[in-house]
C-alpha cells in the first residue's frame, strides 16, 4: 500500500479537509504555500499517465473536489494553482495519483 492508500484507509493520520465518495483531501505535511492540500482518489491510480478511460469519473471528481477545497479554505477568490506531477522528472514522489492545490500567496511562474 502507498502512503496515500494508508491515509485513505485511516491507517495513517492526516489533517483531512474534505471528503467525497471517490476522493479525500488533506493538508500536505510539507507545505509549499500557506494553503497546500492534496486531493487523492480513493481508488489507487498510480499516476495521471496511467489513468484509463474507465477512470474518467474519478478524474472529474478530483477536479470538482478542487472547487470544494478552495472555497472551504478561502482561496477561491484570491486565486490558486492546481498541479499534478507524473514521473520522476515531473516531481512525483508517491506513486498514487494526487492533485496539489496551492494558494494563500502570490505564486510565481514558471514554478521551477
Amino acid at each position: 500500500m502507498t502512503l496515500f492508500e494508508k491515509i485513505v484507509a485511516r491507517q495513517v493520520p492526516a489533517n483531512i479537509v474534505a471528503e467525497g465518495q471517490d476522493w479525500l483531501a488533506f493538508h500536505d505535511i510539507s507545505p509549499q504555500a500557506p494553503v497546500h492540500v492534496l486531493i487523492v482518489p480513493k481508488k489507487p491510480i498510480p499516476r495521471i499517465g496511467e489513468a484509463s478511460p474507465e477512470d474518467g469519473h474519478v478524474l472529474a471528481a478530483l477536479m470538482l473536489a478542487v472547487q470544494e477545497v478552495v472555497k472551504k479554505l478561502d482561496v477561491f477568490q484570491s486565486g490558486f494553482r492546481v498541479v499534478i506531477n507524473n514521473g520522476g522528472d515531473g516531481g512525483e514522489t508517491v506513486p498514487h495519483l494526487h492533485v496539489h492545490v496551492l494558494g494563500g500567496r502570490p505564486l510565481e511562474w514558471p514554478p521551477g
